[in-house]
């Protein structure tokens, strides 16, 4: 990086971090003042906050990456989104407000017992603490193999800066900054799809470069074939994906503390059902300009690794130039072949299209065979590599071919966009272990101000304890799906006992509890034996605990 690009960067990040920290404050000195940001803020702070949550560097980093590689197809996963933001408008957070809490596990001893809010509140914990390492390491990870950057030293720092304006203002602090850094994200992404647009050849625009995408197979949206081991088609997403949304932004309580934060009950609404029909947009955006990325990579040759540190290996590796000069003759028929196709789309000469169709798909086989030499030449060598890169491909067109300055800002935005999930999840730990655990079981009467600055040391532990587990979050290959996957071993069971709560009045906590137990050693039994794709374990966990309920209910009432 130039030093331009580390004064944009700096000043960027700088600048969004001081000003949520001033404004946080200003919050009182109260647990209400550092959890929940004295409940007065506006619906677009909960719309930008809630956003910024859920879309962390991951989504960044790893999203457009799969775009290149899978296509469009991961969209999908947010179908459900929309269908779970109006039933929790319409049941959970209502109740919410009601009761006035805290967190959502403080209902579920209002409702069933101590001992079903407890584990509910282990089950969320554990989970998130491990999913927030990889939120760390994310940026980290890719960062430090494309720019040089010591990996422990960018962890740290990342975590340094997020955990102490999280201790310094709380929640305003999150909600505030994360409303800046929201806005960054967003006129990055725009940035970036302006300019790979702009670099493609002259006779290549975005409609073309659509036409292209699409006769290569990129552009597949949908998929309506049933196929519970399929990752991604409208099903999964519909519905494995309303069940995950909707135990996400229900019962995890990095979203459930933001617009726990709201003014009120109508405010929290606005925020999240403009989140649900914003979303989707958002993530098409965002797997678009990784389209963008893999048209432009069709024009201007690719290297064989993405992973910068692959590349090095690989340059030194004895015998390399024969698999690069087959690899650019390879990408110079392809690229030919790719002209000849679009002519032929502007001539609607059919015929053309899918002889060219083929050659190229033909030549992608050739490419793809070709790697895999690559891969088994230097792993042969006991030289090895990471043949997976899905997750440095945006980063290294980014930095290989963006002019000084914008790289330093787009470096900015993806290290917000991180520090914005990280932010949210520091301070839903901090609110479950102050208020499910510290208040409830070591000490219940004590004043605001020892409340508060026990909830900053908290902060500080969690902070340190995430920061050793992203140490150990290295080639996890795809991270977005990393996250994804690890929330659905649990959200499914912590979602079927909220929903035990809200509509089967009859169970009992005990019930529920046991329900609970046996699920979730089901739940990962099953994604162990690959029994179904990770989307429908949502599926699965929530109605396993309804049923088992139902059956321990009717077990009780027989016996009674």
């Amino acid at each position: 990086m130039k030093a331009i690009d580390w004064i944009v960067l700096i000043g960027t990040i700088g600048g969004i971090v001081a000003y949520g920290s001033w404004k946080g404050n200003q919050a009182k000195h109260s647990l209400k003042g550092f959890l929940l940001a004295d409940r007065e803020l506006p619906w677009y702070h909960i719309l930008l906050s809630v956003m910024a949550t859920q879309a962390s560097a991951i989504t960044f980093l790893s999203a457009p990456g799969q775009a290149y590689t899978d296509g469009m197809r991961f969209v999908q996963f947010y179908l459900g989104l929309p269908i779970a933001m109006i039933i929790l408008s319409v049941t959970f957070i209502p109740r919410y407000y009601q009761l006035k809490v805290y967190t959502a596990y403080q209902f579920l001893e209002k409702r069933f017992d101590t001992k079903t809010r407890v584990l509910t509140s282990l089950l969320f914990l554990i989970p998130r603490a491990l999913s927030t390492g990889v939120t760390i390491a994310a940026p980290s990870i890719i960062l430090s193999t494309l720019l040089g950057w010591d990996l422990a030293w960018t962890n740290a720092v990342t975590a340094l800066i997020v955990t102490t304006y999280c201790m310094l203002g709380g929640s305003k602090a999150i909600s505030y900054t994360q409303m800046l850094q929201m806005s960054v994200v967003l006129a990055g992404m725009v940035m970036v799809g302006v300019l790979v647009v702009y670099q493609l050849p002259a006779e290549i625009g975005l409609g073309e470069s659509m036409h292209l995408a699409g006769k290569m197979g990129k552009i597949n949206l949908i998929d309506w074939k049933f196929d519970v081991n399929n990752r991604y088609n409208i099903w999964s997403g519909i519905i494995g994906g309303f069940f995950l949304q909707l135990s996400y932004f229900g019962t995890d309580q990095s979203q459930v503390g933001r617009y726990l934060s709201g003014q009120s009950a109508s405010e929290s609404k606005k925020g999240l059902l403009l989140n649900g029909f914003l979303k989707i947009p958002m993530q098409f955006f965002i797997l678009l300009v990784g389209i963008l990325v893999f048209v432009f990579y069709q024009f201007h040759e690719p290297p064989m690794f993405f992973n910068k540190l692959s590349e090095e290996k690989w340059q030194q590796h004895p015998g390399h130039e024969s698999f690069d000069k087959s690899k650019t003759e390879i990408f110079e028929a392809k690229k030919q072949k790719e002209f000849a196709l679009i002519e032929a789309i502007k001539k609607e000469d059919q015929a053309s299209v899918n002889n060219l169709k083929e050659e190229i798909g033909n030549l992608n086989v050739q490419q793809a065979a070709l790697r895999e030499k690559a891969v088994a030449s230097i792993n042969a060598k006991s030289t090895q590599i990471e043949p997976q890169d899905t997750n440095y491909i945006f980063l290294r067109y980014i930095i290989d071919h963006l002019p000084i300055g914008v790289v330093g800002f787009l470096i900015a935005m993806i290290l917000l966009a991180s520090m914005g999930s990280m932010a949210s999840a520091f301070g839903s730990l901090t609110s479950i272990s102050m208020v499910d655990i510290y208040q409830r079981f070591f000490n219940t009467e004590s004043t605001n101000l020892h409340y508060w600055w026990v909830s900053k040391g908290i902060t500080l532990g969690w902070g340190i304890l995430c920061l050793l587990v992203a140490q150990f979050a290295v080639n996890m290959g795809s991270l977005i799906e990393v996250v994804n996957i690890l929330g659905s071993w649990f959200y499914g069971t912590i979602l079927g006992i909220f929903l035990c709560a809200f509509y089967l009045p009859k169970t009992t906590g005990t019930q529920v509890f046991w329900a609970a137990i046996i699920t979730e050693a089901l739940v990962i039994y099953a994604w162990k034996i690959d029994l179904m794709a990770f989307l429908w374990l949502n599926v699965l966990g929530c109605l396993m605990v309804m049923t088992l309920a139902i059956v321990f209910n009717g077990l009780h009432r027989l016996k009674s």
